[in-house]
Parts: C-alpha cells; sequence; structure tokens
C-alpha cells in the first residue's frame, strides 16, 4: 500500500469508483461525487493553498487506487492540527485497505506534514467508519450535534482524534 498525493491523472479512475459508490457514498460524504471532470478539477482546486491536500491510498503492486483522504483545515502554530475526510469504494471495502491507508496516512501527517493532531467527524450509525477509526488509533472525543449538511439534513457526528503521541 502507498500513499500519494492525488493529481489529475487520477480523474479516469477515481470517477469509475465514485459513481459505483455513488449510493454508499451520498449517506455519508456532503456534495455529489465526483464524476465529471469539472466536477474533479473544483475538488483538486480546493488543494492549491496551505490549508487542504488531497490522497489517494493505491495499492502496490498495481498502482490501483482503493481509497481517499483529505487532510482540511490544517491549522499551523501552535496548534499543527487538521482534520481528515476519506472514502472508501463499493469495489474495495472489507479488504483493510483503509485501515492500511489511514495508518500510513496517519504516520505521513505526524512525520513529512509536522502535524501533532487529526480529528475525524463521523455520523454515529455510520458503524463501518467508526470501527476503522478506532482500528487506526483515534479516540473518541465528543459529539457534535448538526454538524454537517449531508444527505438532505443537518446530521449529527461523533469527533474523534489522534495526537502524535498516541501514534507512536
Amino acid at each position: 500500500m502507498a500513499v500519494r498525493y492525488i493529481c489529475l491523472q487520477d480523474f479516469d479512475e477515481l470517477a469509475v469508483l465514485h459513481k459505483e459508490s455513488a449510493e454508499m457514498l451520498a449517506r455519508w460524504m456532503p456534495g455529489a461525487p465526483i464524476i465529471t471532470f469539472e466536477d474533479f478539477e473544483s475538488y483538486l482546486a480546493r488543494f492549491d493553498g496551505p490549508v487542504n491536500e488531497g490522497f489517494v491510498f493505491c495499492l502496490l503492486d498495481t498502482g490501483a487506487i482503493v481509497g481517499r483522504v483529505n487532510v482540511n483545515n490544517i491549522i499551523r502554530g501552535t496548534h499543527q492540527s487538521a482534520t481528515i475526510g476519506y472514502s472508501a469504494y463499493a469495489s474495495t471495502t472489507g479488504r483493510g485497505y483503509m485501515t492500511e491507508g489511514l495508518g500510513l496516512l496517519v504516520r505521513h501527517a505526524f512525520g513529512e506534514m509536522g502535524l501533532h493532531r487529526l480529528e475525524a467527524n463521523i455520523q454515529p450509525s455510520n458503524t463501518p467508519s467508526l470501527s476503522l477509526i478506532e482500528r487506526v488509533g483515534f479516540q473518541r472525543e465528543g459529539y457534535s450535534r448538526n454538524f454537517q449538511y449531508v444527505d438532505g439534513a443537518w446530521r449529527d457526528h461523533e469527533r474523534w482524534a489522534i495526537t502524535a503521541e498516541m501514534a507512536a
């Protein structure tokens, strides 16, 4: 497994993955799935500044994309923190790819990116994601009512976090 920055050349593969996973992702993710080239260009534009970074998880033997993660709202200075949002795909779930990929991402965030804290906000009914984030070492810190507008309604989320010390 490898973690690398997302790039324009990933469009074709990600468009297929998002299309086949649209129903699965709609329940948990804000916004429409990335299916058109224009959607993808808008998505990539988020990463032009210093506050957001986008990554994909790829298999080493084939280079196939098996997951995606954004490191958002990066705060430097005395915080060195960020939030993460990630997505698995229908054709790749249940194989441990996201556990391995997020583990690599956490090491990258606390190493090369120089961050100290990562947070993830997850809907309480998204049990696969809650299990995943706990396997990676995050701990539940709180509950946020009406935190994010997803799938036509404001949704509550659990707040999970990991620090560099917890990951060591």
